[in-house]
């Protein structure tokens, strides 16, 4: 069983300096070719270090141990979520149409992107409780509660809960499945247009008060 974070999991320092950010975009590129290609159970610093053409002890001045690597990498890919939830849910269009196009996206990244996100998920237990992780989704988690109250604004806030839980944790774990092997363009606008017929059907069944 991996062992709950009892370290730090931040990057050490940002750099300062151009060629000092080359060298961090350098070990975070190798970072993600050698998840993609190892796996989470195979991933260390020192592969990450040859992979990226740098010392151990280079490597070592921006992160303390692999887990803070692996943790830079899932923040990347938070932080990619939340400006790509943000940019749908601010666009000019009525609720529904706006959870269409997030599901529509959601699960083109979830394709585009499956092997290093499973192995985040894969590696998720080296740094999931840790606070600098519960403090990086409270903007995603407020966007999508935000959204939540648009979509279903009759409800009371346990009923809306439920759904907003139901909602993240179907296109959380069917992206996941359908993501897990590769996929046309054309598989994958079906897919997301059914699956998004599925979740406004849903939403206009609570809006009716048909969820009894």
């Amino acid at each position: 069983m991996a062992k709950r974070p009892g370290h730090c999991i931040s990057t050490r320092k940002e750099p300062k300096q151009a060629r000092a950010e080359q060298l961090l975009q350098s070990v975070l590129e190798a970072a993600v070719q050698v998840l993609a290609r190892e796996g989470a159970a195979r991933f260390t610093t020192a592969r990450v270090a040859e992979r990226a053409g740098v010392s151990v002890g280079s490597l070592y001045q921006y992160f303390p141990n692999k887990a803070a690597i692996l943790f830079r990498l899932q923040l990347d890919e938070w932080r990619a979520s939340a400006r790509m939830l943000e940019e749908i849910l601010s666009e000019p269009q009525p609720p529904l149409t706006r959870l269409r196009h997030l599901v529509q996206a959601f699960i083109a990244s979830e394709c585009a992107e499956a092997e290093v996100r499973q192995a985040l998920a894969d590696a998720a237990p080296l740094y999931r409780d840790a606070p600098e992780a519960k403090e990086a989704r409270q903007d995603t988690d407020r966007l999508f509660d935000d959204f939540m109250l648009e979509l279903l604004p009759g409800l009371e806030e346990p009923e809306r809960d439920l759904a907003s839980e139901l909602i993240a944790s179907t296109m959380t774990t069917v992206g996941k499945a359908f993501s897990g092997k590769p996929r046309t363009d054309d598989e994958i606008t079906r897919y997301a247009g059914a699956m998004a017929d599925m979740l406004c059907s849903y939403i206009e069944g609570l809006n009716r008060g048909g969820s009894n």
